[in-house]
């Protein structure tokens, strides 16, 4: 079996830290951002006055 040459094994190395730390520094990116607001606001319908008029007179009951 052929021995890699030393500037091939670098390169691997550096490609494989460099992917790495891309994810790393992407992770940190994406943690910026609040998506459980915004998947809350999505997933759960904002209450109309209708709904909150119904609410209130259930509960004076």
């Amino acid at each position: 079996m052929e021995k890699l040459e030393t500037w091939k094994v670098i390169l691997i190395i550096v490609a494989v830290f460099g992917y790495v730390i891309g994810n790393i520094m992407l992770l940190k990116y994406a943690n910026k951002f609040n998506v459980k607001e915004k998947l809350d606001k999505q997933l759960k319908p904002e209450k109309t006055e209708d709904y909150d008029k119904e609410t209130e007179q259930e509960e004076r009951k």
